[in-house]
């Protein structure tokens, strides 16, 4: 992965969206807010997408179908937990349809990520501090 790509990762606000409305950010190095702390109570969790493999751009209608492919896989992992929508939105405008995912490690995020193109995903383990996972 180049520096422009590693910063954009590191730029972006990856926020997840909240039952109650509005959204919690999600930054990298920095712990989760605290309104996702009753969502991951000590367990691990990952922001990941399968829009624009390889950091290419696709259509949006073949992006809503990667994103459905991911959903389902997440959704037949029987440690996941809770799934909730999710957009990455990056400094220069870039935007992507996400899932905020509790329960599934580092491990099982990783297949995934690969099986849908993605150069990395956001993870954390409660409350630790957000890592950028390069699988």
């Amino acid at each position: 992965m180049d520096d422009a790509l590693l910063a954009a990762y590191r730029g972006t606000d990856y926020r997840v969206r909240l039952g109650g409305g509005g959204y919690a950010s999600i930054r990298i190095d920095h712990p989760p807010p605290a309104s996702l702390a009753g969502h991951v109570k000590g367990q691990p969790w990952g922001f990941i997408t399968a829009w624009n493999p390889h950091s290419q751009p696709r259509p949006r209608s073949q992006n809503r179908q990667a994103q459905r492919w991911l959903l389902q896989a997440l959704r037949e992992l029987p440690a996941t937990r809770l799934i909730a929508p999710g957009v990455g939105v990056g400094n220069d405008g870039w935007r992507e349809g996400s899932l905020f995912v509790v329960g599934p490690g580092t491990e099982q995020l990783d297949l995934l990520a690969l099986r849908f193109g993605q150069h990395g995903y956001v993870h954390g383990d409660g409350d630790h501090a957000a890592q950028l996972r390069l699988p």
